[in-house]
């Protein structure tokens, strides 16, 4: 009997080291207070060895990926007001501030610089990117369920306009992501959408 259960007990286990590390990253990137983080940080404050991070994450910048994943779940509701502009504004106010962390922000340079050159890398990025795409493409798709996008209209692009203008500003730093030009992004699009539905593009 006892046999039987240690595996069930050892996942249980494993599970509950992998969540405690995720919970520390996520504190981490909220707290973004300069606290170097690390490897053997998080690992310490977890309450874990090293090993078993790397048993789940292939570097640091894989383990903050995926907790930015789920704290975006949880600080950036799908909004709702009714309307496209609407949705788009709280969306991406949300959106720009998250990213515009500093910590955040690094992270996330980091995490695309890592890309570039590690397989395992890119795949935590392209899965972290479809995550945020698929709730914008969703949000977009009740819009056209309402009439405020053409049935025509590409989606995808739309999503690229929305992401370009985030990654682009966090990679180049050469303007902030701030709740002004969130608004004006919010704007220009659903501006788009509606000249696009009267003839006007």
């Amino acid at each position: 009997m006892s046999d039987s259960r240690r595996p069930h007990t050892g996942r249980r286990r494993n599970e509950a080291a992998r969540r405690a590390i995720l919970d520390v990253a996520v504190d981490l990137l909220a707290r973004d207070d300069g606290t170097p983080v690390t490897i053997d940080t998080l690992a310490a404050a977890a309450g874990v060895g090293k090993q078993t991070i790397y048993r789940w994450w292939p570097s640091k910048g894989a383990v903050l990926l995926q907790a930015m994943a789920e704290r975006a779940g949880t600080d950036i509701p799908v909004p709702d007001t009714g309307t496209l502009r609407g949705d788009l504004e709280a969306f991406l106010t949300a959106t720009f501030r998250g990213a515009g962390q500093r910590l955040t922000a690094s992270v996330l340079r980091n995490a695309m610089a890592e890309a570039q050159r590690d397989p395992h890398a890119r795949e935590h990025m392209r899965a972290f990117a479809e995550t945020r795409r698929n709730v914008l493409a969703g949000l977009l798709e009740r819009a056209r369920d309402r009439g405020e996008i053409a049935p025509e209209a590409d989606l995808a692009l739309m999503v690229d306009q929305v992401y370009g203008v985030l990654w682009y500003r966090i990679l180049v730093e050469h303007q902030p992501l701030g709740d002004a030009h969130a608004a004006e992004l919010a704007r220009a699009l659903s501006d788009q959408a509606a000249a696009r539905l009267t003839g006007g593009e």
